[in-house]
């Protein structure tokens, strides 16, 4: 079990949750012990595509923590909580309603690199401790204001006219990029505020909801359904990086964490696979030779 399964996360159940049930799921198939980990944590409050990986795709979490994700989130007007979700108290209220035209004129000011706080109920460590954890506490937490990039941000169709309130928006976002924290500046920018209703990640780095399994699927697997069902190969989180065919001496020098010489290949990171198509290791091509960045055991 070298691969991937993608989840289609329901609400309520959170990143690790999820690993838990792939593991018990994983056992309950006959597998045994198989080490698994997620490429990027959605909130139990948000649903969408969470990536799981089993074997040595785990090698691979910390690129999908990297890449890029794409959400939909609807913006509710008019009330402010604590966790700037559908949860917590409300910190702040506004009369003031948008219009669809308010919104999309502010959309480009929140588009391309911006700065953004990220709200207090956040995993973010200060002192070592967790937001979340000393916001609950009801301490007061002072969150730094963090570099991210939306790559893109529109309105959906169905908004309708007059005064909102609510709509709902499609972010692509880098890592770190708070869509909560978005929500609410957004809101602020219209004159109101705002919090988050719903939260959809509909892609995350290569995967997207087409490939994503329900809990009930992934259930299915232990009680005797096809792993063909469930499972992508390891090579489907290494789309977006440009395969190399490696001569069987090259394979095995790669494998044994040798630097190959002689290569012709530009400059730049591949994924090497062997004569049988299987993936061997990530590997950084520069000056005709080639290292190993990670090494796949298959």
């Amino acid at each position: 079990m070298n691969g991937w399964i993608i989840l289609d996360k329901p609400v309520g159940l959170g990143s690790t949750q999820a690993v838990g049930a792939v593991k018990r799921v994983c056992r309950e198939a006959g597998l045994g012990k198989v080490k698994v980990g997620h490429g990027g944590t959605l909130d139990p409050l948000a649903s969408g595509v969470l990536p799981i990986a089993l074997g040595e795709a785990t090698k691979l979490c910390g690129r999908m923590l990297d890449a890029s994700k794409i959400y939909d989130f609807t913006i509710a007007f008019g009330t402010e909580t604590a966790g700037l979700d559908a949860e917590g108290e409300v910190v702040a209220t506004s009369d003031i309603r948008p219009t669809l035209a308010d919104v999309e004129a502010v959309l480009p000011r929140f588009t391309g690199p911006i700065e953004q706080v990220p709200p207090a109920y956040s995993a973010i460590k200060i002192d070592g401790e967790r937001a979340y954890d000393r916001a609950r506490k009801g301490e007061a937490v002072e969150m730094k204001a963090r570099a991210v990039t939306v790559h893109s941000l529109r309105a959906g169709g169905d908004a309708g006219e007059g005064r909102l309130e609510s709509i709902t928006l499609t972010a692509h976002v880098s890592k770190g990029t708070y869509i909560r924290s978005l929500a609410r500046d957004i809101a602020h920018a219209v004159g109101s505020v705002g919090h988050v209703t719903m939260l959809r990640r509909t892609k995350a780095g290569p995967f997207t909801l087409e490939q994503a399994i329900s809990l009930d699927k992934l259930n299915a697997f232990g009680q005797g359904a096809a792993q063909s069902e469930i499972f992508l190969p390891l090579e489907v989180g290494l789309v977006d990086i440009p395969a190399l065919n490696l001569s069987p001496e090259a394979a095995g020098a790669i494998r044994q964490g040798r630097v190959w010489t002689g290569g012709s290949t530009d400059d730049g990171l591949y994924w090497g696979r062997d004569s049988e198509m299987r993936p061997v290791a990530l590997i950084e091509a520069l000056a005709g030779t080639l290292k190993v960045v990670r090494g796949f055991n298959l």
